[in-house]
């Protein structure tokens, strides 16, 4: 009697481990932590890292290396936006303080998701011309991925395949 070992297919619900890493180092490691568990084609993972992971069978373990702005597209200069203090006060705890390389999440405008910025720069947008009109109390947010325009390395140990 054989036995097929399931593969990874679009829609498969999946328990794996992975990195995803730039020349930085690492955005995200789970194979010191619990598994992740997702079902592909549904956005959870960037189009070109699900592709890696299609026809991969349960308990393959792979490495794929990714050229610059494939996994998560290119930086996008109008990605990077101030937004005023007094927006992110009604957004969230108006007590809260911001520092250069905090990520905040952020509601979707149909507040069924969120999406995440960087902090870049605190305080006053108008003291070089830049972002003016956002009056003195803003924090300038990059809202691009921290890997976009790198290339990546994607590492996978797939653990079970549904």
């Amino acid at each position: 009697m054989t036995t097929t070992v399931p593969t990874v297919q679009t829609g498969s619900f999946l328990t794996l481990h992975y990195r995803l890493s730039g020349p930085a180092g690492d955005i995200i490691n789970t194979f010191d932590s619990k598994a992740a568990t997702l079902t592909l084609g549904t956005g959870e993972l960037s189009p070109a890292v699900e592709q890696c992971l299609l026809g991969l069978a349960e308990g393959a373990r792979a490495t794929f290396e990714l050229p610059p702005g494939s996994a998560f597209g290119e930086r996008k200069a109008d990605m990077v936006q101030w937004v005023a203090a007094k927006l992110l006060r009604d957004l969230g705890d108006p007590r809260e303080t911001y520092s250069v390389g905090d990520v905040v999440q952020f509601p979707t405008p149909d507040g069924q998701s969120q999406y995440a910025g960087a902090v870049v720069r605190v305080g006053n947008p108008d003291a070089d011309g830049v972002g003016a009109g956002v009056g003195h109390d803003a924090v300038l947010f990059d809202f691009n991925h921290p890997l976009a325009d790198q290339p990546v390395t994607f590492e996978v140990l797939v653990i079970g395949v549904l």
